[in-house]
């Protein structure tokens, strides 16, 4: 789910219609927008706070061979939940979850790999050293 997290709904579509065209499910609970409640902590390990709200979505749905996905996206992008509902239902089916990772999984985490690598590059270029001069004093 990490994966299909930083995905675009067309890249989750597209690999979709490769694993199973047209994908047969039934939604179990229709795509609902809402908000939950991020919490962080002070130091990383400290006291709990409330850190803000953040608009989520979730869906459960069935496939034909009786697995059931569900999804929580983060946003408004119910296209992109439901098909990730489906991924999740077809990843526990043994039948189906090499071509999942095949066509759907792995050509995601391309693209992600590829534009971390780019951000890297674009940072390591604007990387500046600094260091120190001894001025001979004691």
């Amino acid at each position: 789910m990490a994966v299909l997290a930083q995905a675009r709904a067309e890249e989750i579509e597209q690999g979709l219609r490769a694993v199973m065209d047209p994908v047969d499910y039934v939604e179990l609970r229709a795509p609902e927008t809402g908000l939950v409640m991020l919490r962080g902590r002070i130091g990383g390990d400290g006291a709990a706070f409330n850190l803000g709200e953040a608009t989520v979505t979730r869906v459960a749905v069935q496939i034909a061979s009786g697995e059931v996905g569900i999804a929580y996206v983060l946003g408004r992008d119910q296209k992109k939940a439901r098909l990730s509902a489906v991924c999740d239902a077809l990843w526990q089916s043994k039948r189906y979850r090499n071509v999942l990772e095949r066509c759907v999984l792995a050509p995601i985490r391309t693209r992600v790999d590829a534009e971390r690598n780019r951000q890297r590059a674009q940072t390591a270029a604007t990387r500046v050293d600094f260091f120190t001069l001894v001025r001979g004093e004691d």
